[in-house]
């Protein structure tokens, strides 16, 4: 298959979302496939992709996600890069100087009264169109970075009292709130709880001393006038329909909408944007809330400290063609290659459907977890307070049915077979391997890599043009090397499962 083409083979991960191994990752703690879906993406740090400066992220904040000495082109969202010119610029000399001061006691000096000199000076250009702050009269700066003025909005005061009204409303309502949890709390308990985040706990300990319960200061009032609709509309230049129209003079849509505080017509209007912030994420699991992905601090590394691939733990399952072109309910077979990818040797079997006790164990574990969460959330505090310790509806794992429906039925193979474990050194090995008896639906084997037959039957009612989908269990057995206890300090093996579903093609005629 083409590398720019989708992948005919996709795996289903424990939320029952269809993707790519490439796109998928392996919790070596649960363990099992997750995707985008199923984990929770944290922000490591914030920086800047052209000037690599590592931004906190409270400053990052303050700075609304922009960087404050690169700058991006208006026009075509390139970035600026700062050109030095010379400005020449005249400088009285002390001999000129002294004279002005005894002007009116002596003649004036024949010497020159100022001496020509030049300073440097910087401006913004785009070495992509060309666009220069030169071209919307923007001045040129003394230095190259940090001075460069901000087009301000003409209503950025109306939007500061909007913000500081609505602050004012959140924080009454947060306080009102506090004050209905506190009446309606049941009579506290002798030893309260100290891992309390809510002010709650501090209140209780607050009566019990005999103090006074800690008061918020009340929220200043803010007067915002209320929004009038006008029905005057100020009226359409007069050469509007006469003057003949420059589009070159014209702002484009992706130009107004990069600069949506004021949306200028008028490419003279154009005002060079600072160029906005990336981020590193780190994925963590959902069940488990352990790191799948952690990249490493700096902006210019692009190792992981924690990289937990698909790719790198679960076998991979590539395509290779069919035997004979698809009919609607004649067999076929079709080649698919295995590859290890692990350093230890797995036992797969495909099998049509996944073992029942597989079901079960998972249906088991789901009620464990809700029984649990029950059990933390009991405490009468709590539910009246409102207060929960369990992990948050957004962190939970959700289960979905694979909406993909297979249409052919496949024939299981007749036995198990063993994948070689991952040895680079046997790429550049010239030993010849002595002839090895194998099972009849494997065609060729290569170090970690097997090419078997699988064979499989459309489904008859297809029509010409349908695409045929194949779907069956693949079981491996996979070596963790965690350990989440002391006693367990050797690796311990699993039998895992995993849905994987092929496109074969399309019903020819």
């Amino acid at each position: 298959m083409s590398f720019m083409q989708p992948s005919p083979v996709k795996y289903a991960c424990s939320c029952g979302i269809l993707n790519p191994i490439n796109k998928l990752f392996f919790c070596r703690h649960c363990p099992k496939l997750r995707c985008g879906f199923c984990v929770c993406h944290e922000i490591e740090s914030h920086f800047c992709s052209n000037c690599l400066e590592n931004i906190p992220s409270s400053e990052a904040r303050h700075k609304k996600n922009c960087c404050a000495n690169c700058f991006d082109c208006p026009c075509c969202q390139h970035t600026l890069s700062a050109r030095a010119t010379t400005v020449a610029v005249v400088r009285k000399t002390e001999e000129a100087k002294e004279g002005e001061s005894g002007a009116s006691e002596a003649a004036p000096s024949p010497k020159p009264s100022a001496m020509p000199t030049t300073k440097k000076m910087y401006y913004l250009s785009c070495l992509s169109c060309r666009w220069t702050t030169r071209d919307v009269g923007i001045p040129d700066q003394g230095v190259a970075t940090g001075t460069w003025p901000d087009n301000e909005c003409l209503y950025q005061v109306r939007f500061n009292t909007l913000m500081e009204y609505y602050q004012t409303v959140v924080l009454q309502e947060k306080q009102e709130k506090q004050e209905f949890l506190r009446r309606k709390a049941p009579k506290p308990h002798k030893f309260p709880s100290l891992t309390d985040r809510t002010g709650l706990t501090v209140s209780l300990i607050r009566r019990q001393i005999g103090w006074t319960d800690k008061s918020l200061p009340k929220p200043k009032p803010v007067n915002i006038t209320a929004a009038e609709a006008t029905a005057d509309v100020e009226a359409l230049p007069a050469d509007i329909f006469t003057q003949p129209i420059n589009l070159r003079n014209i702002t484009t849509i992706a130009q107004r909408h990069s600069q949506p505080a004021d949306q200028p017509t008028a490419v003279s209007k154009l005002y060079p944007q600072r160029r906005s912030l990336w981020i590193k994420r780190s994925l963590r699991c959902r069940q488990c809330e352990h790191n799948l992905i952690k990249p490493e601090y700096h902006p210019t590394s692009i190792k992981y400290r924690i990289q937990l691939f698909a790719s790198a733990h679960v076998p991979e399952v590539v395509m290779v063609r069919c035997e004979q072109p698809l009919q609607p309910g004649q067999s076929n077979a079709i080649l698919l290659k295995f590859t290890n990818p692990t350093m230890y040797d797995m036992t797969i079997s495909v099998l049509d459907a996944p073992p029942q006790e597989v079901q079960i164990n998972a249906d088991a574990f789901q009620q464990a977890c809700r029984i649990k969460e029950e059990a933390v959330t009991s405490s009468p505090l709590l539910k009246s307070s409102g207060v929960t310790l369990a992990r948050q509806n957004s962190t939970r794992e959700v289960k979905r049915e694979v909406k993909e429906k297979a249409n052919a039925t496949i024939v299981p193979l007749e036995s198990e077979f063993v994948l070689n474990q991952r040895d680079d050194s046997k790429e550049f090995d010239e030993d010849v391997q002595a002839p090895i008896e194998e099972p009849k639906f494997i065609v060729w084997r290569k170090g970690n890599k097997v090419l078997l037959r699988l064979q499989f039957t459309p489904s008859p009612e297809l029509q010409t043009g349908n695409e045929v989908t194949l779907a069956f269990c693949m079981q491996y057995t996979y070596v963790n090397t965690v350990t989440n206890t002391q006693d367990k300090k050797e690796p311990t093996t699993h039998a895992l499962h995993s849905r994987i579903f092929i496109h074969a093609g399309d019903i020819v005629n």
